[in-house]
């Protein structure tokens, strides 16, 4: 029969059990600086809401927000490199809404991203501005398509990349006007609006802070807005539900995520973050003026619109017969 047991060895016993089950709060998280990767180069949609968020997010962090762009295959290249990271909350990543659809368009990824990574929050919404050179001879959306009609499968159009909403909304449309035209796929938003001005393409369905400064200026034209109403920003495009595509509204939208088995605390802690830079009084008028809408969902918030979305524009892509061509 064995003796008594000291106090020492329970002692000793207990301290070698987490913090947390003794009863302990467990060691305070972050404490070294986050790295959010952006899946996109620097000056676009998915870049700038970040860059506007990371100030309050530091406050709630309490450490510094690394930023890094790591772009290349719509977006898929930052996401792999956050797929397989360590799922401690120090890795995160910023990608757009073709998270939600490369995977029926861009054959051979090496990670599901479904699987792989974890929704935190879904920064912002992002109509998208249809524009052409302003020199172009198309003045509205119908002259553009008429030019296309005429000319099946020559005309060039411009996007982010397979998989992101600049592809599938000028895809969706020209499937709807029984029009094809050649897709020209640019790494990210400010590329393609430069192929744009350099005459490379005719148009492109662009995120708005590549757009909408250059529209204003005189440089580019407006022809039609992704979403179903006009923009305040530029109350004179019209949308192209009303140029004769009843239903038509599509975004593109930023999301926040971490790999797949980051700690819950972790994970809720990372979404204050981000819905405190959402929140941020600078952030919301930079954000306003052109023409972005700041959202800063909870993390059960995103994991319902983000599912919504993979099931909604996979159906799309389906019932619309759209591929990389």
């Amino acid at each position: 029969m064995s003796g008594p047991i000291g106090r020492r060895p329970l002692l000793a016993a207990a301290l070698a059990l987490p913090a947390s089950a003794r009863g302990q709060p467990a060691a305070p998280w972050p404490t070294r600086p986050v790295r959010i990767v952006i899946s996109w180069p620097p000056g676009g949609g998915a870049d700038i809401p970040m860059r506007l968020a990371a100030p309050a997010m530091q406050q709630v962090l309490g450490q510094p927000v690394i930023l890094e762009n790591r772009a290349g295959a719509s977006g898929s290249v930052g996401a792999g490199v956050v797929a397989q990271a360590a799922p401690d909350g120090y890795t995160t990543l910023a990608d757009t809404a073709g998270g939600a659809i490369n995977h029926l368009l861009i054959p051979g990824l090496p990670y599901d991203f479904s699987r792989a990574l974890m929704p935190i929050s879904q920064m912002v919404r992002s109509p998208l501005l249809c524009v052409v050179r302003a020199d172009h001879p198309s003045k509205d959306l119908a002259a553009l398509l008429e030019r296309i009609r005429a000319a099946p499968g020559q005309i060039p159009f411009a996007s982010s990349g397979v998989g992101t909403a600049t592809f599938l909304a000028p895809a969706l449309m020209l499937r709807r006007a029984g029009v094809s035209a050649n897709h020209v796929s640019y790494r990210g938003g400010a590329a393609s609006i430069a192929g744009i001005l350099a005459g490379d393409a005719e148009f492109v369905f662009s995120t708005l802070p590549q757009a909408a400064p250059l529209v204003q200026e005189g440089r580019l034209r407006g022809l039609a807005v992704s979403i179903a109403h006009r923009l305040p920003n530029l109350p004179e495009v019209p949308t192209v539900q009303e140029q004769g595509f009843p239903d038509f509204d599509m975004a593109d939208w930023l999301g926040f995520y971490a790999p797949t088995g980051t700690p819950a605390p972790v994970i809720a802690k990372l979404a204050e973050a981000a819905q405190a830079g959402m929140r941020d009084p600078n952030a919301v008028k930079r954000l306003g003026e052109i023409g972005m809408i700041p959202v800063g969902s909870s993390p059960a918030e995103f994991q319902a619109f983000w599912t919504d979305q993979r099931n909604r524009m996979g159906a799309i892509i389906q019932a619309e017969g759209i591929k990389v061509e």
